[in-house]
């Protein structure tokens, strides 16, 4: 797995969203968290197909801060499973990288 990660979770309001990204990023599991949306999502669920309005939350971390960021996802959001899927950001800015390390260590 690459140092560094975007991690993408969906939730049903701008509120929603907003806490989410907010929660993880004081707690130091993400250095930023990028909310957008409305979106329009169509997926399977319980048997049926769904559409609905969703919001992103995208949040750069590392590999390292991972799976707290993944626990804290689980816990605080409101769906029963939630969307988390990550990609690996193999290379970008030094500087950018370095602030990344930096805003995800512990306290």
């Amino acid at each position: 797995m690459a140092d560094y990660l975007a991690v993408l979770t969906t939730t049903d309001s701008a509120d929603s969203a907003a806490a989410l990204a907010r929660s993880a990023v004081t707690a130091r599991l993400a250095a930023c968290a990028q909310v957008d949306g409305p979106i329009t999502s169509t997926y399977w669920w319980q048997g049926e197909v769904e559409t609905a309005q969703e919001w992103r939350v995208l949040y750069k971390t590392t590999a390292e801060r991972y799976p707290a960021l993944e626990a804290h996802i689980k816990a605080e959001h409101s769906y029963d499973t939630p969307e988390v899927i990550v990609g690996e950001i193999p290379t970008g800015s030094r500087e950018y990288l370095a602030w990344i390390t930096e805003e995800t260590q512990q306290s």
